[in-house]
């Protein structure tokens, strides 16, 4: 049976990258990830056929889209299309954001 209510703190946290964990919640054809960066962390460029939207929460980085190079910080909105390159550098201070995968990465849950 489902569990409706799943518990961030009962969920595996898993180190993707040196200094970068992410908790998962998925349903079939979605996935909400928590990440938890710490200061001076890179997640490498990369792109995936996945899409992904996120929510950034605490911290600041260098976040790079596409080629497009922005500082991005708690309350803003990011959106990666499908096979897009991007890239993220943590600045000085842990940092926090809220992910969504669409199909979710099956690495992750």
């Amino acid at each position: 049976m489902l569990d409706y209510f799943p518990n961030l703190e009962t969920a595996p946290r898993r180190e993707i990258f040196p200094g970068v964990y992410i908790r998962t919640c998925s349903l079939d054809r979605v996935m909400l990830s928590l990440v938890d960066l710490e200061p001076g962390s890179v997640v490498p460029e990369h792109h995936h056929p996945h899409e992904q939207m996120g929510y950034w929460l605490r911290g600041k980085a260098r976040f790079t889209i596409g080629g497009d190079v922005r500082i991005i910080e708690p309350g803003q909105w990011y959106r990666i299309p499908s096979n897009v390159p991007h890239k993220v550098e943590v600045l000085h201070e842990p940092a926090q954001a809220l992910d969504v995968f669409s199909p979710p990465r099956e690495e992750y849950r």
